[in-house]
C-alpha cells in the first residue's frame, strides 16, 4: 500500500492513507518530501510552504485559505487553514461532451422488482401508515402496536431478550453479580408474514404538520406524497385531526401533482369527523387489513436496469470519504446513467468549491440557473440564522481529516460521478428525467435520506467513514465503508466495504462495478441490508421556517 496519495496534479495537498512519523520521508510523485511533524492516517499535509493568505488545494480545487505558516510536511489542521472556495459563474464554461464507461457486464442483466401502473417499478412493497399532524402520533402508534406483531413484522431484538431473560434471574433470585454475567439467547425463528408479498407495514411518524408556516404544511404534504407515490409502497392509511395546516386536500393536490394517474389505496380518516377515537381506529384497522389483502396480490417479475432510481450521500464522513467509497459510488452512478437509470445527488452544503464543475456538465443554461439559485439561496438563509455553509463538518468529520467544509465538499461531490446534469429539482420534487439530477437537501443524515426516498430513488446508497445505522421506512439503505477496519470492527452495520482501494488490492471502477451487482440483488429482495435487518427505518422531515 502507497503511504501517501496525490489525488490531482495541481493540488498542494496530499492525504496520508497511514499514519506517517515526523521526520519520515515519502514520496509525493516523483518528489520526496520530509514530514515536518506526524501526521495521522486519512489527514493531509502541506507539498511546501505556504503562507497566510495562500490557497491550499485538493482535488483539483480550493479547499481553504491559509491562516498561519505552515512548512513543507506540515500537518493541516483548523488551527492553520480555514474554508475558503473557487468562485463560481452563473455561465456554463468548459462543457465537454461525456464518454460513458462500458456497460457491457450489465447487457440483459434485469432486476426482479414491483411493477407499478404508471411504469415505475419498486424494488420493494411497502404499506405505509402517515400522520398528517404530530396530535395523530398516538393512532398510528396504536394501529402500529395492533398490526406489526399480528402480521408477523414485528422484530423480536437482542435487547428485548436480554431483558426478559434478566427479569426472570431477578425473579428466581439471582444477586448482582449473577445478573452482569447474563447473555441474551440465541433468538428463535421468526414467524412467517402473514402477507409474504408486503415487505412491511411502515409508520412514517414525525413532529410537524401544525404551528409552522404555510410553506411548511405545503412542503410536508409535498414530502408524504413523495411517499404515498413512491413505486415502493402499495398503499397508505393517513390519519387527520382536522384542523392542522397540512390539510388533507393539500396533500391530495401534491399526489395529482406527481402521479395524474394515481390509482393506489389511499385510505384517509379525519379523526374530529369520527365519534370517538375507538371507532377512528377500529375503522382504520378493518379497511387497512381489507386494502393489505389485496396489495399482497403483486408478485415481483423481471425488470430492466433503467428503472433503477440510486439516491446517493454520505455520512459520518472521514479523510477517506473521497477517495474510496465516494468515487466508488460515483463510478456506479456513471454506468447506472449509461444504462438509461437516475442518480439523484443532495447535500448542497457539501457541494462548497464545486459548484463550477457541475455548472459546466449541466445539459442546459435553464438547468444550471436553477441550481445556481438553490444553492446561493440555500447560503443566502444559512447567513440570515448567524451560520454559514462552512460549519457544515461536524466534530468526527474534523477529527477524521475533514478540516474544511471544502474538503469534504469535494470528496462528496465524487458519488455523482461524471455524467452531465439532466436537472436540479427542489425539495421535496420527484426525480424525473434520465440521467443525474442535483436534489436541493441539507446535509444532516435523517433528512438527506428521506428526501431522497420523497424523490422516488429506490435504493440509497450511503458512504461512511466512522460508521452509522441510517435507514429508510420504505427504500432499501446500502451502508458502503470508506476503510476495512470500520466494516469489519462494525459489521452489523456495513453492507459493502470499499476499503480495498485504500489498500491497493482494488481499483475505483472495479469497485463501482462489484457495488452495481450487489445493488442488482438488494433491487431483486435477494439480500436484504443491514439497516433492514435492524429495523432502521429514519424518517425526518425537513423543516425550513420557524413556528409560529
Amino acid at each position: 500500500m502507497k503511504p501517501v496519495l496525490l489525488i490531482d496534479p495541481s493540488d498542494n495537498l496530499a492525504v496520508a492513507l497511514r499514519s506517517l512519523a515526523s521526520g519520515e520521508t515519502v514520496e509525493v510523485g516523483e518528489s520526496p518530501i520530509t514530514l515536518a511533524e506526524a501526521i495521522p492516517q486519512k489527514h493531509k499535509f502541506a507539498l511546501s510552504a505556504l503562507a497566510p493568505g495562500d490557497r491550499a488545494r485538493m482535488y483539483g480545487v480550493t479547499v481553504g485559505v491559509v491562516t498561519r505558516p505552515i512548512p513543507q510536511g506540515g500537518l493541516i489542521s483548523t488551527s492553520n487553514l480555514k474554508h475558503d472556495t473557487d468562485a463560481y459563474s452563473r455561465k456554463r464554461e468548459d462543457t465537454r461532451s461525456w464518454t460513458s464507461p462500458s456497460i457491457d457486464r450489465w447487457q440483459g442483466r434485469t432486476f426482479d422488482g414491483y411493477h407499478r401502473s404508471d411504469g415505475s417499478v419498486g424494488t420493494a412493497n411497502h404499506w405505509i401508515v402517515v400522520p398528517m399532524v404530530f396530535c395523530e402520533t398516538r393512532n398510528v402508534t396504536a394501529i402500529r402496536t395492533a398490526f406489526e406483531r399480528a402480521l408477523g413484522y414485528e422484530k423480536t431484538s437482542h435487547y428485548q431478550r436480554l431483558a426478559n431473560q434478566l427479569v426472570e434471574a431477578y425473579r428466581q433470585g439471582a444477586d448482582t453479580a449473577s445478573l452482569l454475567q447474563i447473555s441474551a439467547e440465541t433468538p428463535s425463528s421468526a414467524s412467517s408474514p402473514v402477507f409474504p408479498n408486503i415487505d412491511g407495514i411502515q409508520f412514517l411518524i414525525h413532529t410537524m404538520g401544525c404551528g409552522g408556516t404555510r410553506n411548511d404544511a405545503a412542503s410536508l404534504c409535498g414530502l408524504l406524497a413523495g411517499y404515498i407515490t413512491h413505486p415502493n409502497v402499495a398503499g397508505a392509511t393517513v390519519l387527520s385531526l382536522g384542523c392542522e395546516n397540512a390539510q388533507l386536500d393539500l396533500l391530495h393536490a401534491a399526489i395529482k401533482e406527481r402521479s395524474p394517474r394515481f390509482d393506489k389505496p389511499l385510505l384517509t380518516y379525519r379523526q374530529q369527523s369520527f365519534p370517538s377515537e375507538r371507532v377512528l381506529l377500529d375503522t382504520a384497522i378493518r379497511e387497512t387489513f381489507a386494502a393489505l389483502v389485496e396489495a399482497n396480490q403483486i408478485e415481483r417479475r423481471p425488470a430492466s436496469l433503467d428503472h433503477l432510481s440510486i439516491g446517493v450521500e454520505c455520512g459520518g464522513s472521514d479523510g477517506f470519504s473521497g477517495i474510496s467509497a465516494n468515487p466508488a459510488v460515483g463510478a456506479l452512478s456513471d454506468r447506472v446513467v449509461a444504462m438509461g437509470g437516475k442518480i439523484i445527488l443532495s447535500e448542497f452544503p457539501e457541494l462548497c468549491g464545486v459548484e463550477q464543475e457541475l455548472i459546466n456538465r449541466c445539459v442546459s443554461d435553464e438547468v444550471a440557473d436553477s441550481f445556481v439559485q438553490m444553492i446561493s439561496h440555500y447560503a443566502k438563509l444559512a447567513k440570515v440564522v448567524g451560520s454559514d455553509l462552512s460549519q457544515n463538518p461536524s466534530p468526527g468529520n474534523i477529527r477524521d481529516g475533514l478540516i474544511t467544509d471544502a474538503i469534504k465538499s469535494a470528496g462528496a461531490a465524487k458519488k455523482g460521478g461524471t455524467s452531465p446534469v439532466a436537472a436540479a429539482i427542489d425539495y421535496p420534487e420527484v426525480a424525473t428525467e434520465p440521467g443525474l439530477t442535483l436534489l436541493c437537501t441539507p446535509g444532516g443524515d435523517a433528512e438527506c435520506t428521506t428526501a431522497l426516498a420523497a424523490s422516488h430513488a429506490n435504493v440509497i446508497l450511503f458512504t461512511t467513514g466512522l460508521g452509522t445505522p441510517m435507514g429508510n421506512p420504505v427504500c432499501p439503505v446500502i451502508k458502503i465503508s470508506t476503510n476495512t477496519e470500520l466494516a469489519e470492527r462494525l459489521p452489523d452495520l456495513i453492507d459493502f466495504d470499499a476499503g480495498a482501494i485504500i489498500r491497493g488490492l482494488s481499483t475505483i471502477d472495479e469497485t463501482g462495478e462489484d457495488l452495481l451487482d450487489l445493488v442488482i440483488e438488494v433491487a431483486s429482495g435477494r439480500r436484504t441490508t443491514k439497516a433492514q435487518s435492524l429495523g432502521q427505518a429514519d424518517f425526518q422531515p425537513w423543516k425550513r421556517d420557524i413556528s409560529l
